[in-house]
Order: structure tokens, then C-alpha cells, then sequence
């Protein structure tokens, strides 16, 4: 198969199986990883792989890379992506694997698989990723011969949340995995911290049957939905195809967006780390910022991105930091990476506590909000669209315009933004005031902004 650069995106490799990604693509990567690892001095790499199907020939092709290179592999077999994490945080085998990679199509449909990947602590991105496709068309490989071992990182995992989450009662909940790997780990990690587990679709199945494993969407948490109204369950979890990323349904069937539950989260965090600063991006509530400042925070608002947010994380030393799209990251009693189970536990934790957790949920700030809107371009369009709102557009109401990441506009009663994804060729808005009619007045502002700087926009508001 011909090394599509297509496949190189910005903080993952990603591609479509027997068209853009196969066993001889995934064992360069492995090549290259691996000839990145050795310019750094590392020798040895953790490596896992989620349920999809391509996933077993993938990681045997990755392997026999990494090998050629002199790296040695510590196949942890099929796992949550952030067993991966976790696992380049520990000593296994007497050595202490600093690098790692994970086999995941995370969220994507069946016939996509990819590559997470931490190199020497740090998750790479951006020219980082296309550093190894150069590599690849160079050939630029090192020479070796690395050893295989495996490893079952699930009991040292399950012991590390066991022995730092403590619930203050047991409690019932009702898990969705969407047939992802989470599947095979969830029921046994909330059972072990003492709750009742009902499990809805937790057989791993890389076809995933019922619904598309990614709770960011609301028909896919129409199950949960379904059975809080019908059980004495107290709450819903629903988890991404890989397990890093959380959606959290109340008792009375509403959804907890990320945002909203970042305010819980801090204010835990922040009883322990007073002063301290929270993370968030560009997409998140306005009332998070609020929310966070009340509590004794500093609120810091980044770039949309899992390594770019981990980044920020590992470079100012924040105790917590999260993104609307469901990546949490905890530095305080965890390790700095987005973790979907890990945040579940913290969840249950800080609601045991409460009398009523629905309420708790339900009380926290709200707002008026649209779901990510997305305007379709063409490959490349969505930047210079964005480049072109920056250096032109007025936005005659606004008090403040951010541009860390595209163009996030404040306004007295809510906000727009317009940024250019970095997966797919589409500029994502979104919208959130305290009233329909300044979110009316807003999207005005931006539509003249848009059209002026592509005219033929199809304008999804």
C-alpha cells in the first residue's frame, strides 16, 4: 500500500482499513516511532489495541517495526487507551517505559483504526506526527533487534483507583460502552469501588451493533436515557469506543455535558489546590470560567486538542484541565492524561457524597446553548476561511475577541466561536447566550462574518 499523508492528522494517526491504512503501513509507523525512540535514548514502549477488528493484525505489524528498530515491546494486548497511559507511568518487567502506543479507531465508524502515541512522556502532535511520515518516505530507520514481552496491566490499574477513589456509599448505576473496549473493564472497576453495575452493551464488538460509541452525541445515549426511566438506577455512564472520554446522564434523563462537569470536578480539585489554575478550551460554557473563579481558581482557556490541552497541563503544572468533546485530564491524585474511567470514579466519588446526586447534577450553572454546528469546506479551506474572519470580520455587539483557536468572540450575554478542525475539513461553531434572541443576534454577527469570507457557505444555523 502506497503511505498516504492523509493518515497523518493532527494528534493521531488515523485512516480507513485496505484504503489508506494496512499491516505494512502500521509496521512503518512502528519503524519510524521506533527510530524516534532510539534518537532519544529510549528503549523500551508499551503497546495496546482496542476491540476493532484490524486491530490484531495492526499491532503485529507495529511490533515487528518497533523490533527492527531495537526497541523492546510490552504488548498489553487489548485495552482502554488509557491503560496505555497508564501503563508508560509504571515499572513493568523491571524497566520503566517512558513511551507508548495505542491501536484505536477511538469514536470513529468500524473500518477505521489509528495510532495514539506518547513519546518520552509527552503526547505528540502537529509537526511531531509529521515528522514520522517524513521519516517513512525517507527511510530513515534504525537497525536492531527488540525483545517481546506481554503484560496484563488491568489488576495494577484497577488497585491504583481502588486504593486512591473511596465512595462515601454504594451506589447504582447503569454503564454504556457502546460495544468499545471499555466494555471489558468498566463493570469491574465500578463494582470494585462498591457500586451495582448494569451493563448495556459491554461486549466488545469491533462492528459495534447497537450504536456508534461515542457518547458526545445524543442519540447515542438514548439507552441510558431509556433505562433511567425505567429502573431504580441512579445515574448513567457512557464511554467512547476506547474508553477516554466520559458522558454522564442524570435520573431525570438530562445530559451532563463535559463543560458542566468540569465545575464539579474543579471544585473538588480546588479545595485541595486553592489558587489553583483549570484548563479548559475554546468550546466549553462561559460558565465555567465564572464557576471556576468563585471557587477560588484561576480559569485558563487553550487550544481544542487532547495533546494540546495535555500539554498545557504538563507545561503550567495545573492540578485539572478537560475539553467539551469528554477528555478530562487529572493532575491532582492522577497522572496529567484523559482517562474516561478514572474520571467515572472521581464522578461517583464526589455524588456519593451528596444526598441527591440528580440534583447536584442538575444544579450546576446552565446555559442556552447550540450543539457543535460544522460548516463543510474543502481540504484546507476551513484555515484560510479563519485567517480571513480574524484580519476582516466586525463583530459590532462583542466586548472581547480570543483568537487562541480560531475565533471565539464575548459578548455581554453569551458567546460565538468559529474555529478550523484539525481532523476534518469543516469549520465548527457553536453558540451559547442567556436568551434565544441574543443567540439570534449572535449568529447574525458570525453568519456576515462567514459569508463574507466564503461566499458560497452553507450555513448550518
Amino acid at each position: 500500500m502506497q503511505l498516504s499523508p492523509s493518515i497523518f492528522k493532527a494528534y493521531d494517526i488515523r485512516g480507513i482499513i485496505d484504503e489508506t491504512l494496512d499491516p505494512s503501513i502500521a509496521k512503518l509507523i512502528g519503524q519510524a516511532f521506533g527510530s524516534e525512540m532510539r534518537e532519544l535514548g529510549e528503549t523500551d514502549i508499551v503497546i495496546g489495541r482496542d476491540g476493532r477488528l484490524s486491530g490484531p493484525s495492526l499491532i503485529e505489524a507495529l511490533t515487528e517495526g518497533l523490533l527492527s528498530t531495537g526497541i523492546n515491546v510490552i504488548d498489553l494486548g487489548m485495552v482502554a487507551t488509557p491503560m496505555v497511559y497508564f501503563a508508560a507511568n509504571h515499572t513493568i518487567h523491571g524497566k520503566k517505559p517512558q513511551s507508548g502506543i495505542m491501536i484505536t479507531g477511538s469514536h470513529n465508524p468500524p473500518n477505521y483504526n489509528g495510532f495514539k502515541m506518547v513519546l518520552g512522556t509527552s503526547a505528540i502532535y502537529g509537526e511531531q506526527i509529521q515528522g514520522l511520515r517524513k521519516r517513512i518516505e525517507a527511510k530513515q530507520f534504525a537497525t536492531g533487534q527488540g525483545t517481546r514481552t506481554t503484560f496484563d496491566i488491568f489488576p495494577m490499574y484497577l488497585a491504583h483507583i481502588v486504593g486512591d477513589v473511596k465512595l462515601a456509599r454504594p451506589m447504582k448505576i447503569v454503564v454504556d460502552c457502546g460495544n468499545g473496549v471499555g466494555g471489558a473493564f468498566a463493570g469491574q472497576l465500578f463494582r470494585a469501588l462498591g457500586c451495582e453495575v448494569q451493563e448495556l452493551f459491554c461486549e466488545v464488538d469491533g462492528t459495534f451493533p447497537n450504536h456508534h460509541p461515542d457518547p458526545a452525541h445524543l442519540e447515542n445515549l438514548q439507552d441510558l436515557i431509556k433505562n433511567l426511566q425505567t429502573t431504580d438506577n441512579e445515574l448513567g455512564l457512557a464511554f467512547d469506543g476506547d474508553a477516554d472520554r466520559l458522558g454522564v446522564v442524570t435520573k431525570d434523563g438530562q445530559v451532563i455535558f463535559p463543560d458542566r462537569q468540569m465545575m464539579l470536578f474543579a471544585k473538588d480539585v480546588l479545595s485541595r489546590h486553592p489558587g489553583g489554575q483549570i484548563i479548559y478550551d475554546v468550546k466549553c460554557t462561559r460558565n465555567l470560567a465564572t464557576f471556576v473563579k468563585q471557587h477560588g481558581g484561576e480559569p485558563l482557556m487553550w487550544k481544542t486538542g487532547h495533546s494540546l490541552v495535555k500539554a498545557k497541563l504538563k507545561e503550567t503544572g495545573a492540578p485539572l484541565a478537560g475539553e467539551m468533546s469528554g477528555h478530562i485530564f487529572f493532575k491532582d491524585r492522577w497522572f496529567g492524561f484523559d482517562d474516561g474511567l478514572y474520571t467515572g470514579a472521581r464522578l461517583l466519588e464526589i455524588l456519593s457524597k451528596e444526598t441527591d446526586p440528580n440534583q447536584t447534577l442538575n444544579d450546576l450553572p446552565n446555559a442556552l446553548c447550540t450543539p457543535e454546528l460544522q460548516i463543510a469546506c474543502a481540504e484546507g479551506e476551513p484555515f484560510t476561511i479563519l485567517e480571513s474572519i480574524k484580519a476582516h470580520a466586525k463583530f459590532p455587539t462583542s466586548e472581547a475577541i480570543n483568537t487562541i483557536d480560531g475565533v471565539r468572540v464575548e459578548y455581554a450575554d453569551g458567546f460565538g466561536l468559529a474555529r478550523p478542525s484539525n481532523t476534518t475539513p469543516v469549520v465548527v461553531m457553536r453558540f451559547e447566550a442567556d436568551n434565544e434572541a441574543a443567540i439570534t443576534r449572535i449568529q447574525e454577527e458570525f453568519k456576515l462574518a462567514v459569508l463574507a469570507a466564503k461566499p458560497d457557505a452553507k450555513l448550518p444555523f
